[in-house]
């Protein structure tokens, strides 16, 4: 039951110990995924899967977040989040939490997983491990495969200390000379495109391993004082000047200044000797508490490669997503996707639902059909082989008016884009590159066709990129319509991004940054003002990341008037629930799982009556104030109903859920003595297969 309190005698909503800080908060995220890693019932290679992606993840956090708050931290800027943090002590609170979780991390992979793998026919060894045999074996393939490649690079008169490449592995040596008693530090870089583990029958040797077991033939006549394992992490963030002429030039002269960007972590195996970690800390600008001992392996990321063996057993069961019966061809005949669109509002969510057959073949038959005049579409990130910009190329050399807002400051897939962007452009499609100041994050695509008399215009509203690698591995939601109000909010967006105009009213769409968080703050003060005890209200959002204060704020109030706020996040929480007074009606889950949670939905019950809403944005500054963002409302029954079912089910989730207290801290939710666990993506998955089964 819902609880309500007199809101004059609740604590100020601003005070900032009613906020969690963004950086902690995601590190608690990243902690949820490394428990994947040290769950037993996850097969074994997807436990390696989850220790790469934890860092992988971290690696990111450091290029971007960490280098964000020393930056700020430099140049003396004051907080500007709600929980105040000071950035001094956000640096030192995350160091510590790294250290607790990269502890940890290591732990799982000596103790748990290492061992679980060679007791399934898969020993990962050091090069000291390996029998005679095998070390002869090994030997050759150094001489034949990696001896060649390799560069030792010495630090001395007229030799510098040499660059060290972001995210590189490299080993760090203090070489003497016996004859004139001299000592220099020198590195050599691990080859990046040589694979991380040699194999040896069925056993699998570290290359760094090899090289450091081999240093003596790279330093002939000299003396190899000491060891270690070192790589390190750059600052990857930039930001271009809002008055920037060419964005597509000052994108490119920043990506070649991101190679060169400060170090922000140093991480040195865990016996490194303290000489040769003093030495690395001094050249490379690096202080205590941004340099991190690891125990082997040193990069985890290299666990892709053990992850992606061929082992069925050792990995989930396979899933072929399904493809919606309306979405299904008749016998001998390809599906007409405008037809199906025409007869009602079509909802798709994957990886349950088909890419290929839904969004895919909605761009295709654009392209193929005569009828069409125009395509419209944003890119933010899409993959190297995806045949969504080939087919908007072929559009544009059909000589079908094709525009294409290409993001190429989408963060890390910078240069695919700009790729792209080109591509498209000798094709001769019209590339925008959207507003300056802000990121194009919509993910939107327009169609426009003859039929008869009339043009009309068919639209899909996504949550995801168009991306069909991610739309496997992400769960999103995606709406196709041809109703007018939607259709004429997104051409005008389109023309407004095109062209040069003032923001246009727009119908039934929430946009940023004009207007998203007015809009959800509206609807949430709407479910205030309907509440009673005989009609509650109800706000539900599911979302990656909710941070932003008046949203925040908004929902406090929510609370404190008695509705009932159920969230359901990902990532970066900056709400406490539970607290007396403020929050005792809010509910925050996160569900982490085989699939990544990525699609954002909105419900707001009132009067009875629920109205939900799909969309690119979370509850972020970043993306309502510097953001292109569009949330769209879902008005067909069955899509409702659906949307409905997905957000009970992760209500219910007692598998992969799990929940935040108001002391900020995440626990996993277990089921109820006697009853089993219920797994959301399953039931998802489940539902997918009856519903193919019961239209085949």
């Amino acid at each position: 039951m819902s609880t309500t309190h007199d809101a004059t005698a609740a604590p100020d909503l601003s005070d900032p110990a009613l906020y969690i800080n963004r950086e902690l908060s995601w590190l608690d995220f990243n902690a949820r995924v490394l428990a994947l890693a040290q769950d037993p019932d996850v097969p074994l290679l997807e436990r390696c899967k989850f220790l790469a992606i934890f860092s992988s993840n971290l690696d990111e956090f450091f290029m971007v977040r960490v280098a964000a708050v020393q930056d700020a931290l430099e140049a003396g800027r004051l907080p500007s989040t709600p929980d105040q943090l000071p950035r001094d002590e956000v640096l030192d609170r995350v160091a510590v939490r790294v250290r607790e979780l990269t502890t940890e991390q290591s732990r799982v992979w000596d103790e748990d997983i290492r061992p679980a793998l060679a007791a399934a026919g898969i020993e990962v060894v050091p090069y000291t491990g390996l029998t005679s045999d095998e070390r002869l074996r090994i030997d050759a393939q150094f001489d034949r495969e990696v001896y060649p490649v390799l560069t030792p690079l010495a630090v001395g008169p007229g030799l510098p200390f040499p660059y060290i490449s972001g995210l590189s592995l490299n080993l760090g040596l203090r070489v003497r000379d016996p004859v004139k008693g001299e000592t220099r530090f020198a590195r050599i870089k691990v080859p990046p495109r040589l694979p991380r583990f040699l194999p040896v029958d069925d056993r699998l040797v570290p290359l760094e391993d090899v090289i450091e077991s081999h240093v003596d033939r790279l330093f002939p006549g000299m003396e190899v004082l000491d060891t270690s394992r070192f790589r390190v992490t750059r600052d990857a963030d930039f930001s271009i000047s809002d008055e920037s002429d060419d964005l597509l030039g000052a994108v490119e002269a920043q990506l070649q200044r991101r190679r060169f960007g400060h170090v922000v972590r140093l991480e040195v195996e865990a016996d490194a000797p303290e000489g040769l970690v003093a030495d690395l800390m001094e050249a490379l600008e690096v202080s205590s508490r941004d340099t991190f001992r690891i125990s082997p392996p040193l990069d985890f990321t290299s666990l892709w490669m053990l992850a992606s063996l061929d082992r069925p057993a050792l990995r989930d069961a396979p899933w072929e997503p399904r493809t919606r019966a309306r979405l299904r061809p008749e016998e001998g005949e390809r599906t007409d996707l405008f037809a199906a669109i025409r007869r009602g509002d079509i909802l798709v969510h994957h990886p349950y639902d088909d890419f290929h057959t839904s969004v895919e073949r909605f761009v295709e038959q654009a392209v193929e059909d005569p009828n069409v005049l125009a395509i419209k579409q944003t890119v933010y990130r899409t993959s190297g082989d995806s045949p969504i910009v080939p087919a908007l190329m072929r559009a544009a050399e059909q000589g079908k008016q094709t525009v294409c807002l290409v993001e190429v400051q989408a963060r890390f897939d910078e240069e695919r884009n700009i790729q792209w962007a080109r591509a498209l452009e000798r094709a001769g499609a019209h590339v925008v590159y959207g507003l300056s100041g802000l990121k194009t994050h919509a993910k939107l695509c327009l169609v426009v066709r003859r039929e008869g008399d009339r043009v009309r215009r068919y639209v899909h509203i996504g949550t995801g990129n168009y991306n069909p690698s991610t739309a496997r591995l992400y769960t999103d939601l995606g709406i196709f319509t041809c109703r007018e109000d939607l259709a004429e909010d997104v051409a005008d967006l389109f023309n407004h991004l095109t062209g040069f105009a003032r923001p246009p009213m727009y119908r039934r769409t929430l946009v940023a940054p004009a207007h998203l968080r007015d809009g959800v703050i509206r609807e949430i003060d709407r479910a205030i003002e309907g509440h009673s005890p005989e009609s509650p209200s109800r706000v539900v959002m599911k979302l990656n990341s909710i941070i932003d204060g008046p949203i925040i704020a908004a929902i406090y109030r929510a609370s404190q008037a008695g509705v009932t706020v159920d969230l359901i996040v990902r990532g970066i929480t900056g709400l406490r629930p539970g607290v007396p007074g403020v929050s005792d009606n809010v509910r925050v889950i996160s569900i982490v799982g085989r699939f990544l949670e990525h699609a954002r939905v909105f419900a707001f019950t009132v009067g009875g009556e629920t109205g939900y809403w799909i969309g690119s944005a979370d509850m972020m500054a970043r993306n309502l104030d510097n953001r292109v963002e569009l949330v769209a409302p879902v008005d067909e029954p069955q899509g409702c109903d659906e949307i409905q079912a997905l957000i009970d089910m992760q209500l219910m989730d007692t598998a992969l859920a799990w929940e935040l207290g108001s002391d900020g801290a995440w626990r996993r939710r277990l089921p109820a003595p006697g009853e089993e666990p219920f797994n959301s993506q399953d039931a998802l998955m489940e539902h997918a297969s009856r519903q193919a089964a019961r239209s085949a």
